[in-house]
């Protein structure tokens, strides 16, 4: 790696999340970090350069084409790190992470689709091993608050030496932001995809993403928490009031929570299951009616996109790839998550995430910023793990300490 031209190339510059991304790293990437902007227009990476802070204005242009494999091979060649935003990724991801796997180059994505993440797995995980290459799925909102939540949770217990994690739950405790058009039209293709019986398969299974290239787990729906029930409050834990409403991306980042513990050699305990709930509102009456509400507008709209008539219709009012909201809607969005566990010795924990800024778009762009630098910079601290990893297997301490030192708060506390 120490040849390659670059640090980070952020590919998809010209979209909304990766002009975000690319602000966020001309304005606090360490200096002398190199850094080049990648698209199929030059013309259009050129405006995009022209808008951003001053640090940009010598960036290098690169122009890649996802329907042209030699000009990606040429761009993974180059740099060590590929920061991607080029989504639906189960459209668009594949000819990205197939240069990056045979170049032994470290990549970074924002993708929540379980099926893309199987392919992954399966297709190029023995070249990404092979290669040196860290392919590190996931490094947005989905997934890097699940994913750090436990393993926090992890590290303290490990600390305190109170045993091993059992069930675990990540609540969503606030949050104030918008749906992006790039998660939007996944779950247009994820819809479409569902048709196939294969598909389905591995989008119901809770191991999913568990096991190595070819494999499945063969685990049984009912072994792991329901990513669409209603939970009370306090089977979670005793300090939780009301009922929990299901977490609409629980069906993804619990996916990948547990693949890190198997990636981690089950290191979170035989006993750990793991599932996620969104907090409506700590009265009982009135929580299970928001959380009713919720459970059954997410079944409703999730069904309304596979049909293609009423899917048609709401393309019409559903925000495209590449809109997002207003840079003053932007600033004012935040989210905190917490997570809790009872360990093997009946201690109980928590850890928290928190930070500003619109959890689809300013957070997610500095939490994807932040992964591609993790894994150009620190190279010498990393684990040593390759091929298709999680954020918390692949870079969690090292992204743990980034995500502090750029304003996020992460914590754990045991509670009493």
């Amino acid at each position: 790696m120490s040849d390659r031209e670059f640090d980070v190339i952020v590919f998809g510059a010209t979209g909304f999340v990766g002009k975000l991304t690319a602000a966020y790293l001309a304005e606090l990437a360490p200096e002398g970090t190199k850094i080049a902007l990648a698209g199929r227009s030059e013309h259009k990476l050129a405006q995009v350069r022209f808008d951003l802070p001053a640090p940009a204005d010598t960036w290098p242009l690169v122009v890649a084409d996802i329907n042209s494999p030699a000009s990606l091979d040429a761009m993974a060649a180059r740099t060590r790190v590929i920061c991607t935003t080029v989504g639906p990724y189960l459209k668009f991801g594949e000819s990205v992470l197939a240069a990056a796997a045979n170049a032994g180059t470290d990549y970074v994505d924002l993708t929540g689709e379980v099926p893309f993440v199987r392919l992954s797995i399966d297709k190029y995980g023995e070249q990404a091993e092979a290669s040196g290459a860290r392919i590190v799925h996931s490094c947005g909102f989905d997934s890097v608050p699940s994913d750090l939540g436990v393993y926090l949770l992890h590290k303290r217990i490990t600390a305190d030496q109170a045993g091993s994690m059992g069930d675990t739950t990540m609540v969503v405790r606030s949050f104030r932001g918008g749906v992006s058009g790039g998660t939007v039209d996944s779950m247009r293709v994820i819809a479409k995809e569902a048709a196939d019986p294969e598909t389905r398969r591995t989008l119901l299974d809770p191991h999913a993403l568990s096991t190595a290239p070819g494999e499945r787990a063969g685990i049984k729906r009912s072994a792991e928490p329901s990513d669409m029930a209603m939970i009370s409050g306090s089977k979670v834990d005793p300090s939780l009031k009301g009922t929990l409403a299901p977490f609409f991306m629980a069906s993804y980042n619990t996916r990948i929570v547990r693949r890190s513990n198997a990636l981690l050699d089950g290191a979170y305990g035989d006993d750990f299951h793991y599932g996620e709930a969104m907090y409506v509102g700590g009265l009982p009456g009135v929580s299970t009616a928001v959380a009713g509400a919720v459970g059954a507008g997410t079944v409703a709209f999730l069904g309304a996109m596979s049909v293609g008539p009423v899917r048609s219709v709401l393309d019409r009012i559903l925000p495209k790839p590449g809109e997002g909201p207003s840079e003053k809607v932007r600033e004012t969005g935040h989210f905190t998550t917490e997570t809790y566990t009872t360990t093997s010795t009946g201690r109980r924990y928590r850890s928290r995430m928190r930070a500003k800024g619109d959890p689809g778009y300013k957070a997610t762009a500095v939490m994807l910023a932040e992964s591609a630098l993790s894994l150009a910079l620190h190279r010498d601290v990393l684990p040593n793990r390759t091929g298709v990893l999680t954020p918390a297997a692949a870079i969690g301490d090292v992204l743990i300490e980034r995500l502090e030192s750029a304003g996020f708060v992460l914590e754990t506390e045991e509670l009493t």
